[in-house]
Formats: structure tokens, C-alpha cells, sequence
């Protein structure tokens, strides 16, 4: 659980960065002296790049989380073995117990 806190504390002001960037501009393509149909190809192309980039960022998160969630089934598999193990020591170990003469 701490893997995924870590990588969003990591990944979350990263992403704001790159966001924060590509407003910034996207302000100053507008404030720029040139034409309005330049401006909207400028716009277009800075949201195409941009739509790009988050969407691979997501995918990684994606990535990221699956694997996560992966080892987790894993290591729940591994302990739910454990546990079953111990059980059936236990009962083996209760039963023996009580055939010894003078028990149970």
C-alpha cells in the first residue's frame, strides 16, 4: 500500500507540473501577435500533444496499479497456503493428541 502512495506522491505533482505547463502555453500562444487561424493550429497542436502525454501517463498508472494488484493476489495466495498449512497441522496435531490413552 506504501508502493502506491509513494508513486503518487512522485507522479501526482509531476503530472500538475506538465498540466500547469501546457496551460501556460496555451496563455501565451493566445497573448502572442499573429493570426487567429495560426493560434488555433498552435492551440490545436499543443492539446494533441498534450492529449498524447496523459494518455501514455495513464496507461503507466495503469500499468503500475495492475502489477500492484497483481503481487497482491500473489502474496494473499501465498499467505492463504500458509494459514491452510498451519490449520492442517493443527488438526493433525489435536487428533493425535486425543488417541494418546488417558486423553479426551
Amino acid at each position: 500500500m506504501g508502493n502506491e502512495e509513494s508513486g503518487c506522491s512522485t507522479g501526482c505533482p509531476i503530472l500538475a507540473f506538465f498540466i500547469g505547463g501546457m496551460v501556460g502555453a496555451g496563455v501565451a500562444l493566445l497573448l502572442a501577435p499573429q493570426s487567429g487561424k495560426e493560434t488555433r493550429q498552435k492551440i490545436k497542436e499543443l492539446a494533441d500533444d498534450a492529449k498524447e502525454k496523459v494518455t501514455k501517463y495513464a496507461e503507466e498508472v495503469k500499468s503500475k496499479v495492475t502489477s500492484a494488484v497483481g503481487k497482491g493476489k500473489e502474496l494473499v495466495e501465498e499467505k492463504k497456503s500458509l494459514i491452510t498449512t498451519a490449520v492442517e497441522a493443527g488438526k493433525e496435531a489435536y487428533a493425535k493428541e486425543k488417541e494418546k490413552p488417558g486423553k479426551g
